[in-house]
């Protein structure tokens, strides 16, 4: 690594929770790379020192923003490269990219969804097309709605990795007085929560759309819970046990600051997520939701949100990928029939009434 580049940080994406990445970083006066589309965006960041067309409330000092169309160029300034972009795009972003433009980067996921084409997490899918090796790859998990960090309310981000020390330091460039920051090492359980909770949240849009009450929405998300944590640990996910915490490694100051308790599954990042993004007003997976549990169809919900609502792919991509894991999965199943196979909400809801303790 060109010692100009260490530990310099560029961002790839310019919607919502990309702008609350940047804020974050921006507000730690940590200079930043910023990979925006939009020539608008970047000529109205640069003058008035806001994204006008997401988190408009969210300010930045525009002398440590280093913003540019050019992708390429943004990925050669940088060591830390945070993708925050919807997955359904991976492709489209990714796709015309030198297969070596990642060597000797480490790249750090905010994105919460599947690669459609192949159903491969973004590791997998990094492994698969640029032998990038997942040593080098970082996520960033919530619950951590892109608003609240906008208006600087208090929130938590985990960040996940299998070298504890790089980990702790990444983590450490984003904690300020309204974010928390956790580390655990557990990679693939991290995603795969972020990507089910996302559909759950679809399904507790769709009952709210149906007209079902909190009492049937709280048995909704206990079973979501129960069925994500099934499905986790079919595949081999560590952190499962509620109440049960691992020891941090003997002699490693840094992660008994950092753990603090181990990450297990009713940690923020697993549990806490899956809460917000079901009952959050600023949830797009349960606005699109409940648009279609009103009688909106995909494509009009999709219209009407102008936002992508990564649950919806991911409904598709996990129907798939667990006829091979086997989960008992009546929840996620019932999402997937109604959005893609036009299954009406009322009668699959009605059906998984009985599924349900």
């Amino acid at each position: 690594m060109k010692e100009e580049l260490k530990n310099k940080f560029a961002i790839i994406g310019s919607g919502s929770f990309a702008t609350a990445v940047a804020k974050i970083l921006n507000g730690n006066d940590i200079p930043l790379h910023w990979f925006v589309r939009n020539q608008h965006i970047i000529d109205h960041l640069k003058k008035y020192g806001h994204n006008p067309a997401y988190l408009r409330s969210a300010s930045f000092k525009a002398d440590l923003l280093h913003l540019s169309i050019n992708l390429v160029e943004t990925i050669q300034q940088a060591e830390y490269i945070i993708f925050a972009f919807p997955s359904a795009y991976t492709e489209e972003v990714l796709g015309v990219l030198p297969k070596n433009i990642f060597e000797g980067k480490k790249i750090i996921s905010a994105i919460k969804g599947i690669v459609p084409r192949n159903n491969l997490l973004m590791n997998d899918f990094l492994k698969n097309e640029f032998d990038f090796d997942v040593n080098d790859y970082y996520t960033i998990m919530g619950p951590c709605h892109a608003e609240e960090v906008a208006s600087e309310k208090l929130s938590y981000l985990t960040f996940t990795g299998l070298h504890d020390k790089t980990t702790q330091w990444i983590a450490d460039q984003f904690k300020n007085h309204y974010i928390n920051t956790v580390i655990n090492d557990d990679v693939y359980g991290v995603q795969f929560a972020a990507i089910l909770k996302n559909i759950y949240a679809l399904g507790s849009g769709i009952a709210h759309g149906l007209e079902y009450g909190d009492n049937f929405l709280s048995v909704l998300i206990a079973n979501a819970a129960d069925e994500m944590a099934g499905f986790l640990r079919k595949v081999g996910i560590r952190n499962i046990e509620v109440g049960v915490h691992k020891e941090p490694i003997p002699g490693v100051q840094l992660l008994k600051k950092s753990f603090r308790k181990s990450a297990n599954y009713a940690a923020s990042v697993y549990m806490g997520d899956l809460l917000v993004t079901c009952y959050s007003m600023y949830s797009r997976n349960r606005t699109f939701g409940n648009m279609i549990g009103k009688g909106f169809s995909v494509k009009a919900a999709q219209l009407e949100l102008n936002m992508v609502a990564e649950g919806y792919n991911a409904s598709k991509s996990f129907f798939n990928i667990n006829k091979e894991v086997g989960a008992d999965m009546p929840i996620a199943n019932t999402v997937y029939k109604i959005l893609w196979e036009d299954v009406p909400p009322d009668i699959a809801f009605e059906q998984l009434e009985n599924e349900l303790i």
